[in-house]
């Protein structure tokens, strides 16, 4: 059932939501309007936010609100810049640097990458602190600049701006302190209206769940992957999802340095089969989709050649070089920040085992104590700590071999992460299966 929705009340959409019924149109814009102008207050919005989060929303309605934060503030034109522009979103995952390899990746192969990102908050980090790693490297560029270098290299990573979807930023900042950041409408809705504001038409996405993601339950993360690619479907822009799983850290690196250290080697073909696979999975829907390649066997031949022959890290030096940054780094890593103490964290006890578990956000957490991870936004970070896992679910160990190494720049911090690393991982005296990394695939 649709509302009548003249005269619309701010009231009457509460009550309406509260008892399970259907927004209209007319409804959703009212209520990102009054946003807008300030015209609804916090104790009302707050309350419509609990009544979605406890009823939901009909995919029509998402797609409706989607709609509206889209179009609250700027929605950029690449329309000028190719049939296909791309651009890629991940929900947030430990060790998550698979932007550094996919995006210049995708540009190799002809597809325009146009990538805003956000700062890491909380345990994981973002993809633009990981860029500013990179010596010299500039994320705030201006839209000009922005839509500019994409249309001049084929591919630009930059900050995202307040002018997009600002109607989302009040939502979100509400969401945060109401208690209804789970809710699936809410969530889809608000990665959708970014990325459709950011002005690609093919948009990829790499949902993850586990202890180290946002999502912790595969049938959740499913669920929000099918609701964004109905969104994409109804608003008329093509959406690939996948499903990873984010129990563990994505890779071995986990902080900024050594992030961007894994993805250079990832694309010198030298990184993690975890990182490299789900790159290769995400750019073989997208070049299928773009019409680059017949079936995903083609493209990831495609991919693979582009990765063998340098290409793709030849893209990632122009990417650099086009924002200000010394490509000298894919040669020379100690031109990155640099802790001040190496050492190894040991496996306990003697003889062989197996790891059978690896919490990715006790691993996340354990380089938030060093300084990697914020608080809140706008705290510093420090790029230069971190932690490089040497085994993880499915590996052989042996006591007292090394199972990470840990950047630090005291012995208290070494202390602190060992304390951590110790929680993360569980051993068995059996062998253990190793976990597959992708679960579902959607589109």
């Amino acid at each position: 059932m649709v509302l009548s929705t003249h005269p619309v009340r701010m009231l009457d959409i509460i009550l309406a939501k509260r008892a399970g019924k259907k927004h209209s149109p007319e409804e959703i814009k009212f209520l990102v309007d009054g946003i807008m102008d300030s015209s609804i207050p916090d104790y009302q919005l707050s309350s419509w936010l609990m009544a979605v989060c406890w009823r939901g929303m009909e995919l029509e309605e998402t797609a409706w609100l989607t709609d509206a934060m889209c179009h609250s503030g700027q929605v950029l034109d690449l329309s000028a810049l190719g049939s296909v522009i791309g651009d890629k979103h991940s929900t947030g995952g430990v060790g998550d640097k698979t932007t550094l390899v996919f995006v210049p990746l995708l540009a190799a192969a002809g597809i325009p990458m146009a990538k805003l990102s956000g700062r890491g908050l909380g345990h994981t980090g973002g993809t633009i602190d990981k860029l500013e790693a990179i010596p010299g490297f500039k994320v705030d560029i201006s839209t000009e600049q922005f839509i500019e270098q994409v249309g001049k290299i084929g591919m630009a990573i930059a900050g995202q701006t307040a002018e997009l979807a600002p109607a989302d930023g009040r939502i979100y900042a509400m969401r945060d302190v109401t208690g209804t950041v789970e809710s699936i409408p809410l969530i889809a809705a608000s990665v959708m209206s970014k990325k459709l504001a950011a002005g690609a038409n093919l948009i990829i996405l790499d949902v993850k769940c586990g202890r180290g993601a946002f999502m912790e339950t595969e049938e959740k993360a499913v669920e929000l992957a099918k609701t964004m690619a109905a969104v994409g479907r109804i608003l008329k822009r093509p959406v690939l999802a996948v499903v990873t799983d984010m129990e563990q850290p994505l890779g071995m690196a986990v902080g900024h340095t050594t992030e961007v250290i894994e993805a250079i080697e990832t694309l010198k073909g030298k990184g993690p089969e975890d990182l490299r696979e789900l790159c290769l999975e995400l750019g073989s829907l997208a070049l299928v989709e773009a019409g680059k390649a017949k079936d995903t066997a083609e493209a990831r031949e495609k991919l693979q050649k582009l990765i063998s022959s340098g290409e793709a890290l030849k893209t990632f030096a122009t990417l650099i070089k086009a924002q200000g940054g010394d490509a000298k780094v894919l040669d020379d890593y100690s031109l990155l920040p640099t802790a001040k103490m190496t050492k190894e964290f040991l496996v306990p006890g003697s003889g062989k085992k197996w790891v059978s578990a690896l919490d990715g956000r006790k691993v996340a957490e354990a380089c938030k104590l060093m300084g990697a991870g914020r608080a809140k936004k706008g705290d510093p970070i420090n790029m230069a700590v971190g932690v490089v896992l040497k085994a993880k679910v499915g590996d052989t160990v042996n006591g007292g071999d090394a199972l990470a190494t840990i950047y630090c720049d005291s012995e208290e911090q070494y202390k602190l992460v060992s304390a951590k690393l110790a929680e993360a991982y569980q051993f068995s005296d059996s062998e253990v299966p190793k976990p597959k990394l992708i679960k579902a695939s959607i589109s």
